[in-house]
């Protein structure tokens, strides 16, 4: 596994349910986007992917454990420590946690696809190579861009434009 990447989030209305508790459902919404500013983070913009090289990303398993509420107006930090698993899988262990306090853990178990197939295919080595480098930047999710660094990927790894 990888060093542990931190994304932070906030508690909304359309999050919680009439209690201003966090919908069960809703933290897999705080999960998804943690893994996708992960990508982010190491200058991979997810449409960008779906056209050169190919590829997306889809959740093949997931386990959750819920231990503790979120709660309206929390401030939550979502982790995720990221491994390979064979050539076309990635394996996340994900926590959500507010304070020092686990309130979520989840296995998540990603598979990459051929965005025109949905036909498995190997992750593109720029993004296994990026599993063990540091993040270009934390994310930020003000930034609603969607703005990658400025890198590029190919079969043979990542490179600067």
């Amino acid at each position: 596994m990888t060093a542990a990447f931190s994304w932070p989030a906030r508690v909304y209305w359309e999050d919680t349910d009439g209690g201003g508790v966090v919908y069960y459902a809703n933290y897999l919404k705080f999960l998804e986007r943690a893994r996708t500013e992960w990508l982010r983070a190491r200058g991979f913009a997810q449409t960008e992917l779906m056209k050169d090289p190919g590829v997306i990303f889809v959740v093949a398993n997931l386990s959750v454990d819920y231990r503790r509420p979120a709660r309206l107006d929390d401030t939550l930090d979502v982790t995720c420590d990221v491994a390979l698993d064979g050539n076309v899988c990635l394996q996340f262990a994900q926590s959500i946690k507010r304070g020092g306090e686990v309130l979520v853990e989840a296995s998540v178990r990603v598979a990459c696809l051929d965005a025109q197939s949905f036909k498995p295919k190997r992750i593109p080595a720029g993004i296994v190579a990026a599993l063990h480098a540091p993040a270009c930047r934390q994310s930020d999710p003000a930034d609603a861009r969607g703005m990658a660094p400025d890198r590029s990927i190919s079969r043979e790894g990542v490179s600067p434009k």
